[in-house]
C-alpha cells in the first residue's frame, strides 16, 4: 500500500494509505473528507469543556445579556427545564453569558472530558509520529464517542441552537467564522506532490509509478490558493540531529586540544634531570652573596 503523509501548508495532518491504481479525484475526495472530519471533531471537542463547566447554550436572543436585561425583556429559556443533565445540575455561572450555567455534576463532567480526550487522541496529529494511518472510520468513531458521551450526560438531548448538536447532526453554520476558512470543500480540494498539482483525471501511478511500497508527502490545498511551499531538503528533525552532531563534534575537538596541551613539560615534576641533580647535591644552588 502507498502511504501518503498529508500536510496542510508545512503542518503535518495525518497518514493515509491507498493504492497506485486509485483515481486522483477519488483520492482527493477521501483525503478532504478525513481532513474536514478531523476539523469537525476538533470543533466539537472545543465546545465540550464549556458544556461540562457551564451547561447548555442559551438561545441566541439571550446570549451576552445580563440577568437584569433578561428580566426587563421578559425572555425565558424554554430548554432549561427540558435539557437537565443526568444526576442533577450544579450552578456555575458563565461569565460571558453564552451558556445557562446549569452544569452537570463532577461525575458527568468527567465522562465528557475523558471522552473528549479519547476522541482527540484517535485523530491526533501525533498519530503521524506513531506511524498510524487515519481513516474515515476512525473519524466517525471519534464523533460517535462524543455523541454517546453527550447522550449519557444529557439523555433528553441538547437544544437545537447548541453548536455541539448542530455539529453532530451536520447542521452547523460556519459562515463568517474563522473555522469556515479552514474547511476545504471536496470539489475545491487539490493535492500537490513534488511542486506539481495532481490532476483529477489521472491515476496515482501516473505520478509515482507502480511501486506499492512508496511513501510520499502530499499537500492539501484549496483551489485558487496557488501552489504550496516546497518541502525543505532537510526536515526539522534532521536539522536538529545535524546541529546536535556538530555541537558534540566541537566538544570533542575542545577536549582533544586540551589533551594536546604540553605546558606541563615546564613543570618541575616533569624534568627528567631532577633525580640526578638531587643525588649529586646540585639542587637549590643559588649564585650570589648570601
Amino acid at each position: 500500500m502507498v502511504q501518503l503523509h498529508v500536510k496542510r501548508g508545512d503542518e503535518s495532518q495525518f497518514l493515509f494509505t491507498t493504492t497506485v491504481d486509485v483515481c486522483v479525484e477519488s483520492l482527493t475526495q477521501q483525503v478532504a473528507q478525513i481532513y474536514n472530519g478531523r476539523l469537525k471533531v476538533d470543533r466539537v471537542c472545543s465546545e465540550i469543556p464549556e458544556l461540562a463547566d457551564h451547561g447548555i447554550t442559551l438561545p441566541p436572543n439571550m446570549q451576552g445579556l445580563t440577568e437584569d436585561q433578561i428580566t426587563d425583556l421578559k425572555l425565558k429559556d424554554e430548554w432549561e427545564d427540558k435539557c437537565i443533565p443526568s444526576g442533577g445540575a450544579e450552578f456555575r455561572k458563565d461569565e460571558i453569558g453564552r451558556r445557562n450555567g446549569h452544569a452537570p455534576n463532577d461525575k458527568m463532567k468527567d465522562v465528557l472530558k475523558k471522552t473528549m480526550e479519547e476522541a482527540k487522541a484517535l485523530i491526533s496529529k501525533k498519530q503521524v509520529l506513531a506511524n498510524v494511518c487515519v481513516t474515515m472510520d476512525m473519524v466517525k468513531e471519534a464523533l460517535d464517542q462524543l455523541r454517546g458521551a453527550v447522550m449519557i450526560v444529557y439523555p433528553m438531548g441538547l437544544p437545537p441552537h447548541d453548536p455541539i448538536r448542530a455539529e453532530l447532526e451536520n447542521q452547523e453554520d460556519l459562515s463568517g467564522t474563522q473555522a469556515s476558512l479552514q474547511v476545504i470543500p471536496e470539489e475545491e480540494a487539490q493535492l500537490w506532490w513534488a511542486a506539481k498539482e495532481m490532476q483529477r483525471g489521472k491515476k496515482l501511478r501516473d505520478y509515482i509509478g507502480k511501486n506499492e511500497k512508496t511513501k510520499i508527502v502530499v499537500k492539501l490545498q484549496k483551489r485558487g490558493q496557488g501552489a504550496p511551499s516546497r518541502e525543505p531538503v532537510v526536515s526539522e528533525e534532521e536539522h536538529k540531529q545535524m546541529m546536535l552532531h556538530y555541537y558534540r563534534r566541537q566538544e570533542e575537538l575542545k577536549k582533544l586540544n586540551e589533551m594536546d596541551d604540553d605546558s606541563y613539560l615546564q613543570s618541575e615534576w616533569a624534568d627528567r634531570q631532577t633525580l640526578k641533580r638531587q643525588f649529586q647535591g646540585l639542587t637549590n644552588i643559588k649564585w650570589g652573596p648570601r
